[in-house]
């Protein structure tokens, strides 16, 4: 009887099953790898990365007798309200984005200005029951209503683990 070859079972990463199509409609919009768009906020940092998005890098065509191909543009959806100091810091995500490859892969940068989707803050977790009862106990010298409503709210919030 030959033996067959191991196959583990079990589930597998969704990121294992999913690169292949990504990388491949990644390579289609001129990315060479998928880092620049899963990693583009490393690259530009959290503040960029909120308000815009790299969508493809457009690369001239090669010409004859050049081994290495020539820089392209990258292409970056942005905010409108946003647009005008991501092109001034053009060069810096410029450098930051060739940093990251160690190659001088981008020369140029267009802008694409439209609204960004926002990520949706999570609701806050419902207080502890031993938290409420501490905070109902604190609340007890209170007569004005409105008052107690804001130091309730504010109770709340200071006791809130945010982790």
């Amino acid at each position: 009887m030959a033996s067959q070859p191991f196959r583990p079972r079990g589930a597998r990463p969704l990121a294992d099953i999913a690169q292949a199509p990504i990388s491949e409609a990644l390579q289609k919009a001129g990315f060479a790898s998928t880092e620049v768009v899963t990693r583009w906020d490393e690259i530009v940092g959290d503040d960029l990365a909120r308000r815009s998005s790299p969508v493809k890098i457009a690369w001239p065509r090669r010409r004859a007798g050049l081994d290495e191909p020539e820089p392209g543009t990258l292409h970056v959806r942005v905010e409108a309200p946003f647009a005008l100091e991501v092109q001034h810091l053009a060069p810096v995500i410029i450098e930051r984005v060739n940093g990251f490859f160690g190659w001088r892969c981008v020369v140029g940068m267009r802008l694409t200005q439209v609204p960004m989707e926002r990520k949706k803050k999570r609701a806050a977790p419902p207080p502890a029951p031993a938290d409420e009862t501490r905070l109902a106990r604190a609340l007890d010298g209170f007569e004005d209503e409105r008052l107690r409503a804001a130091v309730a709210r504010f109770g709340r919030a200071v006791g809130r683990d945010t982790r």
